[in-house]
């Protein structure tokens, strides 16, 4: 896969909008740790957490808010245009703090506009690259959520006919009586 091509955008996005209570919070969060764990340990050979996942987990809960923020009840296009901003304010997040943190960036805007451009000299791809990268899989991941939830829900159909049922017939509490004699 191409880097920063990842579910993870429009998963925590989608999370927000369409789970319900703490289950859009810890279900999403914790599914991306397992899995961050597992490639630190057995892909990168790396230590099992490390300093910078503090600030993914902290930009996911953001965008799990903004899930909650826009609601179910949201228009497909509005759900996706939530992913895009999603995908976009991670991408401004991560390269603000890489300039801030990197001494390879001049602590000047022209080392901002840097690290949000081309960013490292000596780094490949770009971060214009990357910044597509996020772009495209937020958009299509954001969009495959949407559909699924906005398909599976209920329609209005099904909730009217629900409305429709007969009542369950009310059991008299007890019978006159004038009837049991």
């Amino acid at each position: 896969m191409p880097p920063n091509f990842s579910v993870a955008y429009g998963f925590a996005f989608c999370a927000g909008v369409f789970f319900s209570g703490a289950l859009a919070w810890w279900l999403p969060l914790a599914t991306m740790l397992v899995t961050d764990v597992a490639l630190n340990v057995f892909w990168y050979h790396t230590a099992p957490i490390g300093g910078y996942l503090v600030l993914n987990y902290a930009i996911y809960a953001l965008l799990i808010a903004l899930g909650k923020w826009f609601g179910r009840k949201a228009p497909f296009f509005k759900l996706l245009l939530g992913g895009l901003l999603g995908a976009v304010i991670f991408y401004l997040v991560t390269n603000t703090l890489s300039w801030l943190q990197d001494p390879a960036y001049a602590k000047t805007i022209a080392g901002w506009v840097q690290a949000l451009t081309t960013g490292r000299l000596d780094w490949h791809p770009t971060t214009w690259e990357m910044f597509r990268n996020t772009l495209l899989s937020g958009g299509l991941f954001t969009a495959l959520f949407a559909a699924a939830g906005k398909l599976t829900a209920e329609s209005p159909a099904d909730k009217s006919a629900g409305a429709r049922e007969p009542a369950a017939e009310a059991k008299p509490e007890s019978e006159p009586e004038e009837a049991k004699a």
